[in-house]
């Protein structure tokens, strides 16, 4: 019996701890239902865990500049769709589909099929 009651209580701690992992992951704050594009030159691509990050300065109708932080999927997943630390660089033109934040800030989530270069040619992994 007592080894009964310590898988149940085993079981009914790793429930518990999924729902603290679940609401980590949640991207409630993040518009998925209007993906908007944007274009402008990486700042910054931090491949790092536990989500990858590309700053991008985009120019604004008055013609300055507003750093956008977006952030991607672990680098694991990244480098299972063919992407590196070097497959894009500061300074590299990209258009990218983001799900902005609800906020309004300048931010979003970005997804490995949304960002290509802007001259069109897609960044590796993409479709």
């Amino acid at each position: 019996m007592p080894r009964k009651l310590a898988g149940f209580l085993v079981s009914g701690a790793f429930v518990l701890a999924s729902g603290a992992a679940l609401g980590h992951h949640s991207f409630a704050m993040f518009d998925q239902q209007n993906l908007i594009e944007l274009e402008g030159a990486v700042k910054e691509f931090r491949y790092s865990a536990p989500h990858a990050f590309i700053i991008l300065d985009v120019r604004q109708e008055d013609g300055t500049t507003e750093a956008w932080i977006l952030e991607g999927v672990s680098p694991s997943a990244l480098t299972r769709e063919g992407w590196s630390r070097e497959t894009i660089s500061p300074g590299d033109q990209v258009k990218i589909k983001v799900a902005p934040l609800r906020s309004g800030a300048p931010g979003g989530w970005w997804t490995i099929d949304k960002v290509n270069f802007r001259d069109g040619r897609p960044v590796p992994g993409n479709p």
